[in-house]
């Protein structure tokens, strides 16, 4: 009775033996139909004998009729298994590129759904609407508007066309002017381009120059609080 057993595992390229019979008039047995077999030769050296258990009458003995042939079948790039690997490599990657686009979109209808809520601050008007219009155009972040609020309502107290007749700027013939009280040479060194056409006390133009003027003086973190303060906290200006 002949004994065999065998492995059984998956791998992408590499080798591996099997020990098949063969017969006087045979061949070895093929991997595939399109690739013959590789002959390991340090384990050929193995083969063993097939022994029949009929003895000849007329010569006693066991007869051999065949033998044990160890042969190497080869695993590469020819076969199913790399072929299968890039196909999953092709699913991975359009796995990321729909995430990717479901990414992009999002932010796209967020950037949307921002810009909605600032056109309609803008178009109802008033110190809101202004300080959303401003920083808008300057390209600066809309979380900065309760600083920005706060600088105007202790400057004007919100009224585009408040001019401060008294203090040293007044008496050297240029009053703070507009929502955040700037000189003329202020404004106009500081006015957002844009906006460089109209007059000191235009709300929206008068903010891009006080915003601009604060973060070039003092910092952006200066503006975020709401302007400079003393000691106890108290608005100081800027």
């Amino acid at each position: 009775m002949l004994a065999t057993a065998a492995a059984v595992g998956a791998v992408a390229t590499g080798t591996f033996s099997a020990f098949v019979p063969t017969f006087a008039e045979d061949v070895a047995p093929q991997a595939n139909a399109d690739e013959a077999p590789k002959l390991n030769a340090a384990l050929a050296a193995s083969s063993a004998a097939l022994i029949a258990p009929v003895v000849d009458a007329a010569e006693p003995g066991p007869t051999t009729i065949g033998s044990l042939a160890p042969v190497v079948y080869e695993i590469g790039e020819s076969d199913g298994f790399s072929a299968a690997d890039e196909h999953l490599a092709r699913l991975g990657k359009g796995a990321d590129l729909a995430q990717q686009l479901a990414e992009q979109l999002a932010r796209e209808q967020a950037e949307r759904e921002e810009q909605a809520r600032l056109d309609r601050i803008i178009a109802e008007g008033g110190v809101d609407g202004w300080i959303a219009e401003a920083l808008d155009i300057l390209d600066l972040p809309q979380d900065l508007a309760p600083g920005v609020k706060n600088v105007i309502m202790k400057e004007s107290g919100g009224n585009p066309r408040a001019i401060n007749n008294w203090d040293s700027n007044a008496r050297a013939g240029t009053p703070s002017q507009g929502l955040m009280q700037t000189i003329p040479s202020t404004f106009d060194h500081y006015v957002d381009p844009s906006l460089a056409d109209r007059p000191i006390t235009d709300p929206v133009a008068n903010i891009t120059a006080g915003v601009n003027y604060m973060i070039d003086r003092y910092g952006v973190d200066t503006l975020e609080k709401g302007g400079r303060t003393n000691a106890s906290g108290g608005y100081t200006g800027y």
